[in-house]
């Protein structure tokens, strides 16, 4: 788990490890609870280094995870496919490096595979894939997760096999903390919900903003300005850039991301400045889609495509821009490239951090 030119000695520092370019890097995978799932390295922003630190068990398949704005707290999903699918609270020692669950809640929808944390971190929110659901979980004062709520969704879109019934695939709130999006792959549609005073979900208000039928909306990510977000679609693999104002949400491009057409896209980035976005394609010419983003519309040129590991799945920009890391799980490895400020496009660095099935890469600052 480890670059083969920086293994440090036991119960010793690097350099790396007490630099203030060092990150801790989160790293959720697919996992039996008996194994550490989710691990801890520190990533060095400027060299591009990883060092492993610790590891926790007793999560099934910890897929994917959302640390506190403080980082203090992390929240994780278990992504089984059945009654035993789970949302779990940690608390991370940032002195240590070490993570230690706290507690842990059914979603009551199987294949949560996504999780995110409200604008007041006073609840949390899992995207169950398979329960066709969302589950709010409210947290209390010592950072456990109380017994979720869950909202229900009906519907189908077009595709015979992967589009039968609602598959919520990603939860995220908007930059002014106004509503809550659900990407549904299974009916093209962004639900969305405004927030009440309290700053929960209001379902009476509810309303949905139709993709086009077929395209299996995933994941999604806001320009730094707040003004534009764009949604990677999973099945036609396409970006959907829409313009977002005071609620009102418009779609002004859909591009390209997977000129193969193999149904597998996955996640979906912009780079700090806002200069560029990223999207990931996997199950054909498994790689990452790169396009500069024009400032005056937020429209889409596409300018490049670097080719990855096995089965890219989340994948994650550095806070100062420098390196772009993949969660390839297929060839059980994280790959570090570097970014070029200019061109938006990426050089494989050949450092890579060797893992089993990763799957969600989370920065929390030391």
């Amino acid at each position: 788990m480890l670059f083969s030119n920086c293994t440090p000695k036991a119960n010793s520092q690097s350099k790396d490890e007490t630099s203030n370019d060092s990150l801790y890097m989160l790293v959720g995978s697919y996992a039996p609870a008996t194994d550490e799932g989710i691990k801890v390295f520190v990533f060095n922003q400027e060299t591009g280094e990883a060092i492993f630190r610790s590891g926790v068990k007793g999560i099934s398949n910890p897929s994917y995870l959302v640390p506190s704005k403080d980082g203090s707290k992390v929240f994780a999903v278990g992504e089984d496919e059945g009654e035993t699918a789970t949302a779990n609270a940690l608390a991370f020692d940032m002195q240590k490096g070490r993570l230690q669950l706290v507690n842990s809640r059914p979603t009551h929808g199987g294949a949560p595979c996504n999780i995110t944390l409200s604008p007041k971190e006073d609840y949390a929110v899992t995207a169950n894939y398979f329960g066709g659901n969302i589950s709010i979980f409210p947290i209390d004062n010592q950072g456990k997760l109380q017994e979720a709520d869950t909202i229900n969704f009906t519907g189908k879109s077009i595709h015979p096999e992967r589009q039968t019934h609602p598959y919520l695939h990603c939860v995220y709130f908007t930059p002014d903390s106004l509503h809550l999006h659900a990407n549904d792959l299974g009916t093209d549609k962004i639900h969305v919900f405004p927030l009440n005073e309290n700053g929960r979900p209001d379902r009476k208000q509810a309303y949905d903003v139709p993709l086009i039928p077929g395209s299996g909306p995933r994941h999604a990510c806001f320009a730094p300005n707040g003004n534009y977000f764009y949604v990677i679609t999973e099945l036609s693999g396409e970006v959907v850039a829409m313009s977002y104002k005071d609620g009102r949400i418009d779609t002004i491009q859909v591009i390209k991301a997977d000129t193969l057409n193999a149904a597998g896209s996955a996640d979906i980035h912009i780079s700090p400045d806002g200069k560029f976005l990223y999207a990931s394609n996997r199950l054909k010419g498994d790689g990452i889609a790169i396009f500069a983003i024009n400032p005056a519309d937020g429209k889409l040129t596409k300018t490049g495509y670097q080719p990855t590991g096995i089965h890219p799945r989340n994948f994650i920009i550095t806070p100062n821009g420098k390196y772009l890391l993949v969660a390839c799980r297929d060839t059980n490895e994280i790959q570090v490239f570097q970014r070029n400020p200019d061109t938006g496009l990426l050089k494989d660095t050949g450092k890579t951090i060797k893992m089993n099935k990763p799957v969600c890469l989370k920065f929390v600052e030391k």
